[in-house]
């Protein structure tokens, strides 16, 4: 799941960051409406998370501008504004609106909840020969034997096996597991991607495209 944070109070902003990524979350942070707005047009978002009083004005005012437009993203608003008129504005436009101090296990247990709203609901298991993943439970298994994945791998094999057969970019199962801050040339993939092998076992399943990705299906040729 992919977070936008758009806070413009640092130590918030990283505290934040830290526990949505701990969390497993891909995340995005910005300070301000402008690079919100700049990362809301290139990129598709779970849940956005938006401090409501930034330098640049009230976030609430820009997310019910996007909100007009067709913008659906769930939206959870931060603030230390409680009155009941703001409450009511910021569900109004917002999806969920958390009063500052807070607390961060809530505040993950919110952002989840926001994220699954924005799930368009996957087929709970997804099969590939022997293997099968079992989304809802998020447990993975081959030949009937329940494999032990990381949150990173189990999200890089769900990509490959929304399309079997067919080669998925680097760039796409980077976006899967991680966010944009890690580099394309990095060598994080190939690293995962030779340990999910090793989970898997034989016969391989998951094989090299070169110059393009990973498959998940038949051997092609290419390793």
């Amino acid at each position: 799941m992919r977070v936008l944070v758009t806070e413009d109070d640092e130590d918030l902003r990283v505290a934040v960051e830290a526990s949505l990524r701990g969390a497993g979350f891909a995340v995005d942070v910005v300070a301000d409406l402008p690079e919100a707005d700049e990362a809301v047009s290139v990129n598709a978002y779970d849940c956005a998370v938006f401090d409501r009083m930034l330098p640049a004005g009230d976030s609430l005012t820009y997310v019910a501008g996007r909100r007009r437009s067709g913008w659906d993203v769930p939206v959870l608003f931060l603030t230390a504004r409680d009155t009941v008129d703001d409450r009511i504005a910021g569900l109004t436009w917002g999806d969920d609106y958390l009063v500052k101090p807070f607390a961060m296990a809530e505040f993950l247990a919110r952002v989840r909840s926001l994220c699954r709203r924005s799930d368009p609901g996957p087929a709970p298991v997804l099969r590939f020969s022997d293997l099968e993943l079992d989304t809802g439970r998020h447990e993975a298994r081959r030949g009937g034997v329940l494999l032990t994945l990381t949150g990173k791998e189990f999200a890089v094999l769900h990509r490959l096996l929304a399309t079997p057969g067919e080669p998925v970019r680097r760039a796409d199962l980077l976006a899967a597991a991680w966010d944009e801050l890690v580099p394309p040339a990095t060598n994080v993939l190939d690293v995962l991607i030779a340990q999910l092998r090793g989970k898997l076992g034989e016969p391989r399943v998951i094989h090299t495209v070169r110059g393009t990705g990973y498959l998940l299906g038949q051997a092609r040729g290419n390793g």
